[in-house]
This record gives structure tokens, C-alpha cells and sequence, in this order.
């Protein structure tokens, strides 16, 4: 692609693509290919202008082959981008602000007055509707105050005021929907599926493919704990599906032949074989979309809190222009009480405060779904976190396997990877991993695997039952002894690394030494979080407790409770909760669910398990534990903007009344004043709560 450059400034360019403008599907695709290089911190492409901004951390030689390489018909863009964007929403919200600015100061230029006013006369039926419609639903609200505003200068002959009035209102009510739909649809792009392989049932048994490759008619197996990436028809199994994500319901829904299930819900015990119906992504994202706009999750208790105020105030206010006309027989000093309300204010920054913070936690590739979380986050006083994949990394690695038997190691290392490659848990992953690695190819050579959350696995390998998993449920549950001659190397097994067992017909097989390294960051984050005001930070794990002393010791977390099963993270919680704390839980596999559900925000790591994902109320990138402080200062200077947000209201409009009843201020300057600072916090809501501090660009 051909390109020229108007400015080059140190890591930071800007091109122009050799053409008049970009339709809306070319500049995704354009920002798509861009965003996908790694050396390429930022990009961002201008349609109307065919214009890229691109901020890199490499050389200009490898940013202009880049753009060199790049051909609008070359380029694989994935059909949910263009499903997701929101160009093509800001393009119309952008036109339609610019226009009823030009529209409403050129018709006082180009139309004769009484044109004008027939004008203001019609456009103040709507208002006058939209406030008699509240009276009717028995509710006093802010509409009614507008109507009653807007009518009283209409009738005092104060024409421009009442101009003005619907003009402010509606660019106000515009910023306000541009602002919820924007927010929504980046909230339900980051809850999009991103589902890369899928188990496809075929006349040889399960195969692993891409799920690009599926198609109508296929039959998919989901497997407990995994999310169902396409809508369908169950054709065999039975399971216990959560659907929350789609239908808002909390309890799981059983699921049996003939069912239909849908894309984004999640398998929470049994498993499933379905029939896909439908393997596009638009009615997910319409879906998702719709949830999340009728959610009261939304809603934080100060924004709710704010918004009822809003409607109680209604009443005052026509009271107060009531009584100050009866007082001054003034009706300019009472259409000036009129033209001054909480409710506007209120009822527009509050919601653009918490939808914005949304907004602004997805740059850091934080997925909050509703606002309520968010104000979890700032009040919490403890913090539960999960190790394996959570604490430490997040991509555990084999160090080694003991053989207990005449097997080898390589031969048992295939065996085991072949049970575990069935199931979503980070440890799984590294052994499926090792013998990959190793080159241990395997075909199915064991019966239908069971998967016993927090526990292990268990089928049948060459008729003999094989059990894979924990100490506690190999040795303790399913009765696994260790031969006589292998003792002495069962109790030499070094602690420092957590330990996965093997059995085979009642007898141990093998050891896998897992090494989960500790994050990097970990140590830090936890000392910023209790510099942020988490008063009790612990951890909670199933390793044995040499290995949690060890990690717990490094990371500076003095609470901590090892060898714990899921029920005991979730009991923990609720008696913290009775305590009368606060309680946020991270984690990320299938066992920590029950505790992400139990506290007032869980927050779960993004490459875990999908049940995870699906049961907590915010994810966050695992790339990163610093996501975590960034979400919690972004808490809490939310709640700080609320707070002023509300003052202020109060505050201003209290004097504004004040000098209206006192004659100080005529009714167009009151209004003008009131609306005028409505929008100026309704703009201050939409910013950046983190102005400074640089954005980790998720790819």
C-alpha cells in the first residue's frame, strides 16, 4: 500500500493513505492489521480523512514495511470486528451534534422571527408530551419540569430562552445516548467470544479444530467448565448450562436432547454433544448488547441513589416556583426557579461517571460489567486471591516426571496428557504442553473422561481405571496405594514443586513436578494494594503447605490457608462478609467459581477457565497483576467524581435559584447557566479518570 507522511515525530507517525476517505469497514480492516503487530503500541485510523496514527516501539524501517505489506483485499479481518466496532456509531453521533449546532444558530440568522417562533411552538409539543406522559404514570420526573419550563417562557413571550432550553436539552439527551451506546458496545465487545479450538464428534471419535472451520450441521462436544461457542441443539449428553450472560438468569438450567443452547453460555456440570444451528456472531453480540442496556448491574447504589433523588426533587421545585410567584407575584422570578433543576444534572453525569470508568477500565484491558462492581472495588477492605495461575504465572511448566512403575516417564507423560487435554485448567495446559513439546503424540486410547472439580480425572486406559489429580482425591478418595519398593521415592519428591499424581488400577504411576512460578510483578502489586487500603490480603490454594508458605512468603501475604477445596474459599468469604467486610476474590479456574460468586466482586484472570470468566463480574488481563491496582484507583477515583459530581449539582443550582428569587437573575440566564453547567459535567464525566498514565493496548 502506497502511503505518504504528514508528520514524524520520535515513535509516533502520521500517514495518509492515497485516497479521499475510508468507508467504515476499511478503516477497521486498516486498524485491525495494524493493532495485530506487536511492535505497534497504538494505532488509530481516521475514515474521513484516510488518515493512521500509529505510536511504535521499533524502528521506522519495519513500520513502513508494515504499512508497504498491507492490501485491503489481502487482509483476514475476523466478521466479529466489523460486528463490534463502533465507528460507524460515533460517525453518526458526531454528524448529529455538528448539525443541531449549525441548525439551531442558522435559523437565527436565515429565518424571519415569526418563522422562528412557529418553529419553538411545535418543538415544545414534544416536551410538553413527554411531561404530561409522566403525570399519567402517576410520576412526577424531570420531564415534567422541562415541560413546565419550557411552556412558562414560551407564554412570557421569552422565546430565545425557550430556544435555548430545548436546544441545551437535546444536545444533552444526544451526549447522554452517544455516550451509554458507546459504552455498552465496548463493554459487550470485550464480553464477546474468542473461542480459537473446539472439540468437533466425528465417525472416529473427537477431533480438535478450529472453530473457524465449523459449520451448520457439525456436532460440537463441551466439556464441563468450558463456554458453548456456538448456538445449537443438544443431540446427546445432559448438563447443568449457566446462562446468565444471555438470559440474566442465576441459577443453572439443565440441558438434555433436544434442548437449545446458545453461544457464550457455559457448561457448569456434565457435559454436552450439540448440533450447531447458527455459527455467525451478530445475534450473540445483539444479545449481549441487550443484556447488558436492561441490566440494573449498571447501576452503582450512589448512581441509583442519585437518580431517585433526582425524581424527589421534581416535586420542590414546582413547589418552589409555586411559592415564590405567590410571595413576589413575579412570574419572571418564578420561571426562573424553573429554569433551574437537580434532576437534569443529576440524572446526566451520574450515568455517564460510571459508564465512562467502564469505558476507560476496557482500555486497560479491564472488563467490568456493570457499575456496581466498580463501587465493590472502591469500598473492599480484603482481598482473596487464588495462586495457581492467579499469583503465579499463569502458564505452569512440567519440570519432571517420576515414574512409580515399569512405564517410562515420556510413556506416562502421553497418558497423562491425554486425559488432561479435555479440561480448562492452567496445570492441565502445561502438560499437555510438555508432551507436545517432547513429541508424544497420542491418539484416544482411554474411555469417556470424568472431570471432578478442584479434584482431578478419572477414566480407563486399556480396561483399567486411571485417575489423574491431587493428592486428597487420588490417595484420599479414590484409595490409590504407592508400592512397598517405592516408598522411600514417594517421600523424597521435593516440595518446592506442586505435585500432580497418576494412577493406574488402584496403584501409583507417576509424579508430575509442576513448577508454577511466582509473577514478577506479584510482590509489588500486593504491597500497592495494601498501600490502596486492603486491610487483610490472603491467599488461598490446594498445594500442599510448604509450597503455599513458600509462594505466600515471597509475595509478602502473611494470610494464608493451603491444602483448601472450593467450598472452603467460598466459606472463607462468607464469614468474612459477616464480619462486616468487604470482600474481592480473584482468580481463575473452575474451583474458584463458587468464591467469585460468594464475593461482593469477583474478578476473574482472563485466560482461565471460561467458567470463571462467565461467574465473575469483572476480568482482567493476566498479562499483568498491575490491572488490579489500576482498577482499583480507577474505583475509587470514580466514586470521588460521583461525589463531586453531586456536591457541585447541589451546590450551583441551589445559588442559581437563589439569585433567581432574588431578581439577580433573569430566567435565560438562569437557564443558560443551569444547562450550561449540566453539559460541562456531563463532558467532565466522559473523561479520562487516569489522564496520565500510559494505556496497555490489549491486542
Amino acid at each position: 500500500m502506497k502511503f505518504t507522511i504528514k508528520s514524524d515525530l520520535r515513535s509516533r507517525v502520521r500517514i495518509h493513505l492515497p485516497m479521499k476517505k475510508m468507508t467504515f469497514r476499511e478503516a477497521d480492516t486498516f486498524d485491525y492489521y495494524l493493532n495485530s503487530f506487536p511492535e505497534i503500541i497504538d494505532a488509530k485510523v481516521y475514515e474521513r480523512t484516510a488518515d493512521a496514527v500509529i505510536i511504535y516501539n521499533c524502528s521506522k524501517v519495519r513500520i513502513t514495511e508494515i504499512i508497504k505489506d498491507f492490501s485491503f483485499e489481502k487482509a483476514s479481518v475476523p466478521e466479529r470486528v466489523f460486528e463490534s466496532s463502533g465507528r460507524e456509531l460515533s460517525a453518526e453521533y458526531t454528524d448529529k451534534i455538528v448539525s443541531d449546532i449549525i441548525l439551531h444558530y442558522a435559523k437565527r440568522i436565515i429565518l424571519p422571527i415569526s418563522i422562528r417562533r412557529l418553529w419553538d411552538g411545535v418543538k415544545t409539543v414534544k416536551y410538553v408530551i413527554r411531561g404530561l406522559k409522566t403525570i399519567k404514570n402517576r410520576h412526577l420526573q424531570v420531564e415534567l419540569l422541562d415541560a413546565v419550563a419550557i411552556s412558562a417562557a414560551m407564554i412570557t413571550g421569552d422565546y430565545r430562552t425557550a430556544s435555548n432550553v430545548m436546544f441545551l436539552l437535546g444536545i444533552g439527551d444526544t451526549l447522554e445516548e452517544w455516550t451509554h451506546k458507546r459504552s455498552v458496545s465496548d463493554l459487550a465487545r470485550q464480553m464477546s467470544l474468542n473461542i480459537d479450538k473446539v472439540w468437533v464428534v466425528t465417525g472416529d471419535g473427537e477431533l480438535q479444530i478450529d472453530s473457524s472451520e465449523i459449520a451448520c450441521g457439525d456436532r460440537v462436544c463441551i466439556k464441563m467448565g468450558n463456554m458453548i461457542p456456538f448456538d445449537g441443539e443438544v443431540s446427546d449428553g445432559e448438563a447443568l448450562v449457566n446462562q446468565a450472560s444471555m438470559t440474566g438468569e442465576s441459577v443453572p438450567v439443565r440441558k438434555q436432547v433436544g434442548s437449545s443452547v446458545f453461544a457464550g453460555t457455559v457448561v457448569e456440570e456434565g457435559e454436552l454433544v450439540i448440533t450447531v444451528t447458527q455459527t455467525g456472531g451478530c445475534g450473540r453480540f445483539d444479545r449481549i448488547v441487550k443484556m447488558i442496556e436492561e441490566s440494573e448491574k449498571l447501576k452503582s447504589s450512589l448512581e441509583s441513589s442519585a437518580e431517585r433523588l433526582a425524581d424527589r426533587l421534581v416535586p420542590y421545585t414546582l413547589a418552589a416556583s409555586a411559592i415564590t410567584y405567590l410571595l413576589s407575584r413575579n412570574v419572571t422570578k418564578a420561571v426562573s426557579v424553573l429554569m433551574v433543576d437537580y434532576s437534569c444534572a443529576l440524572k446526566l453525569t451520574m450515568p455517564l461517571s460510571v459508564l465512562s470508568a467502564i469505558r476507560e477500565a476496557g482500555d486497560y484491558g479491564i472488563t467490568v460489567k456493570g457499575g456496581r462492581f466498580l463501587e465493590a472495588v472502591a469500598d473492599a477492605d480484603t482481598i482473596v486471591f487464588d495462586k495457581t495461575g492467579t499469583l503465579t504465572k499463569a502458564c505452569p511448566t512440567v519440570k519432571k516426571v517420576v515414574s512409580f512403575c515399569e512405564e517410562s516417564e515420556d510413556e506416562l507423560l502421553r497418558q497423562a496428557a491425554c486425559l488432561e487435554e479435555h479440561f480448562p485448567h492452567s496445570v492441565a495446559r502445561a502438560v499437555v504442553d510438555s508432551a507436545l513439546d517432547k513429541g508424544l503424540m497420542h491418539d484416544e486410547m482411554h474411555t469417556k473422561a470424568e472431570y471432578i472439580v478442584a479434584h482431578g480425572i478419572a477414566s480407563h486406559i486399556d480396561g483399567k481405571k486411571a485417575v489423574i489429580g491431587s493428592y486428597h482425591f487420588v490417595f484420599e478418595d479414590e484409595g490409590v496405594i504407592v508400592l512397598d519398593d517405592k516408598k522411600r521415592l514417594f517421600e523424597d519428591l521435593p516440595d518446592e514443586y506442586s505435585h500432580l499424581y497418576f494412577a493406574k488400577d488402584g496403584k501409583l504411576c507417576a509424579c508430575i513436578l509442576i513448577e508454577d512460578p511466582m509473577r514478577e510483578e506479584s510482590a509489588d502489586v500486593v504491597s500497592k494494594l495494601r498501600e490502596a487500603g486492603f486491610e487483610h490480603i490472603v491467599m488461598m490454594t490446594g498445594d500442599n503447605e510448604k509450597t503455599a508458605a513458600k509462594i505466600a512468603a515471597q509475595a509478602g501475604i502473611t494470610e494464608y490457608y493451603s491444602e483448601v477445596l472450593p467450598e472452603d474459599k467460598a466459606g472463607y468469604i462468607e464469614k468474612a462478609k459477616l464480619e462486616g467486610r468487604h470482600v474481592v476474590m480473584v482468580g481463575d479456574g473452575i474451583n474458584d467459581s463458587p468464591a467469585l460468586s460468594a464475593s461482593d466482586a469477583g474478578i476473574a484472570i482472563s485466560e482461565g477457565a471460561e467458567i470463571a470468566r462467565q461467574i465473575a463480574d469483572i476480568t482482567i488481563s493476566s498479562s499483568d497483576l498491575e490491572s488490579i491496582v489500576t482498577l482499583r484507583r480507577i474505583s475509587m477515583l470514580l466514586m470521588d467524581r460521583i461525589r463531586f459530581n453531586y456536591r457541585a449539582i447541589v451546590g450551583f443550582n441551589t445559588s442559581l435559584i437563589g439569585l433567581g428569587i432574588a431578581g439577580v437573575l433573569p430566567p435565560s440566564s438562569s437557564a443558560m447557566l443551569h444547562n450550561g453547567s449540566t453539559v460541562a459535567l456531563g463532558l467532565k464525566s466522559m473523561t479520562d479518570l487516569l489522564p496520565n498514565m500510559e494505556k496497555d493496548i490489549k491486542k
